[in-house]
């Protein structure tokens, strides 16, 4: 019985397949739906010349993980438009790391990644790497 799904999105266009299989699996079981993305750090000066440059109404929100929450908001909406409870997170680091140990600390029953680099033969790619490193099942989804 699959329980909990996770994906991980970088919000680009095959990663979106990789979650549009998620979700789909998601309601098939009636599961929850566990959303990951990493970020790098940004550097405090370009923080600060983005905040200068920016309107002085949303300056505030200028900060080096707001395009990665906008990016799992969205999906986080689409699920809810499908009565699917869904839950996201996004921490520093590598993003085969970060999705695995965001997987496991919400108890995933599977991963879905997108095959995106898998024929590569690349060390560290994001999909070979969640295959090596998953603690749980991991569901290789074609998107290229």
């Amino acid at each position: 019985m699959i329980k909990v799904v996770a994906v991980g999105t970088d919000g680009s266009e095959t990663a979106d397949k990789a979650v549009e299989f998620a979700l789909e699996m998601a309601q098939k079981y009636g599961a929850r739906l566990v959303v990951a993305s990493s970020y790098k750090p940004v550097n405090e000066d370009t923080i600060r010349h983005d905040q200068k440059d920016a309107p002085e109404d949303i300056q505030w929100s200028i900060n080096p993980t707001q395009e990665v929450d906008a990016t799992l908001r969205k999906v986080e909406e689409r699920a809810r438009e499908r009565s699917i409870e869904a839950v996201s997170e996004a921490r520093e680091g590598e993003p085969a790391d970060v999705l695995c140990e965001i997987a496991e600390q919400h108890g995933a029953d599977v991963i879905v990644v997108g095959n995106r680099g898998m024929h590569r033969r690349v060390l560290g790619s994001v999909p070979n790497s969640v295959s090596h490193k998953a603690p749980c099942s991991v569901m290789i989804v074609k998107t290229t």
